[in-house]
């Protein structure tokens, strides 16, 4: 009985230790689904209660990261659904409506201060594209490109065949290359500095990444 304690034991410390290696993906996903600074450290926290809870009853088996993000995405869901269903009392304040635009970023977009300009540029016009998109192609992205998660994966998460996981990233990715044009397009107008045909070639370059 105690072998069987301790392995027990040993089993939920690297659960624990797993689950936990993956707190910036998460976070970034929720980014991506609120748009929502508040919301996003609230969600990965009832992501990683829910977790611990189930974890305690039943040690999940498999891919530990797909489950964390399959558990995030169905919260969200969940808590639309409800807010959907409840009368709308409060108005947006200006930082609500802009869906977070410019409140803070994807943990991948972070900079430091002795970054260049043009890269500040460049992480500003990719973060606000992919959170410009419509939910199902937004998430997919993230999914995709930041979290590095296969078409199965995805599908797994998202509840769908990996078919229409691979029919959305297509769209997802031309909806990108729309916006990231823009960008570019912004970028080597000649009324911005001379960096600007830099930074426009760097944004071509993204956008034909999402190919």
């Amino acid at each position: 009985m105690i072998r069987r304690w301790r392995a027990r034991n040993h089993a939920e410390r690297e659960f624990e230790r797993q689950a936990l290696a993956y707190v910036e993906g998460l976070y970034n996903f929720a980014m991506a689904l609120t748009r929502d600074r508040t919301e996003a450290e609230d969600l990965v926290q009832e992501t990683y209660l829910r977790a611990f809870r189930g974890a305690a009853q039943k040690l999940p088996t498999g891919d530990v990261k797909a489950w964390l993000f399959t558990i995030m995405r169905n919260i969200w869901i969940n808590d639309r659904r409800r807010k959907r269903r409840q009368p709308e009392t409060e108005e947006l304040d200006a930082d609500e409506e802009d869906g977070g635009i410019g409140r803070r970023p994807l943990a991948d977009d972070r900079h430091r201060p002795d970054v260049l300009h043009e890269q500040q540029a460049l992480g500003q016009a990719i973060r606000q594209a992919i959170e410009s998109l419509p939910d199902i192609y937004r998430e997919v992205i993230v999914l995709r490109f930041l979290e590095g998660f296969s078409y199965n994966q995805i599908a797994t998460i998202i509840g769908c065949p990996a078919g229409t996981v691979m029919s959305r990233l297509s769209r997802a990715r031309t909806e990108l290359r729309k916006r990231l044009n823009h960008y570019r397009e912004s970028a080597a107008s000649p009324s911005l500095e001379a960096g600007g045909r830099a930074t426009s070639g760097r944004i071509r370059g993204v956008g034909e990444a999402y190919e």
